[in-house]
């Protein structure tokens, strides 16, 4: 390397490995975190509906202002416990290939130099960091997916419940209407 830049570009994106590399791992955590989170809800959810305790909308509705809300909010809500879970299934993959090519300088470096050793322990952090992140992000996106349905579910038995009640509303106001007159 007897260009500064390049001296300067691989000096640089060594200092992200370490960053990298917490990162992964904090997803990784993050995933099997969320995968025993949904796991549970998804337990409660059966044991809930075997009871018939359950009106269909009950991940929303545990929302405590939710019978006030609007349509668009329940929607807002259902976005944003899915946030985090939708950019950890993203970033997982990207963090992945950025670990696994940081470590590849050093290690063609080291080949060239004929020290296998250190090819071998720079590939190992590349293609377990790769791995580790795609675990993560399979995770995550599964959870994602089946929660995105849970919710839609969800906010169309909120929809229709309302609209049943809208529709009841009326012919009540109508029934009262008439015993008064009669």
């Amino acid at each position: 390397m007897t260009n500064p830049i390049e001296a300067g570009m691989y000096g640089v994106s060594q200092w992200f490995l370490y960053p990298v590399l917490i990162a992964i791992a904090i997803l990784f955590a993050y995933a099997f975190l969320a995968l025993g989170g949904f796991l549970w809800q998804a337990w409660q959810r059966h044991r809930a509906r075997r009871n018939g305790t359950l009106a269909g909308h009950e991940l929303l509705l545990a929302h405590r202002d939710a019978p006030a809300l609007v349509q668009d909010e329940l929607e807002a809500i259902a976005m944003k416990r899915l946030e985090f879970s939708r950019i950890a299934t993203r970033v997982a993959p990207m963090l992945g290939l950025v670990a696994t090519m940081i470590p590849m300088g050093p290690a063609l470096k080291s080949l060239a130099d004929g020290q296998l050793a250190d090819v071998s322990r720079s590939l190992m952090v590349a293609f377990s960091a790769v791995i580790l992140a795609l675990i993560a992000a399979a995770i995550t996106y599964a959870v994602v997916h089946v929660r995105r349905r849970w919710y839609a579910v969800e906010l169309l038995a909120i929809a229709r419940g309302r609209h049943a009640a809208a529709q009841v509303e009326p012919d009540a106001a109508d029934g009262r209407a008439q015993a008064v007159r009669a």
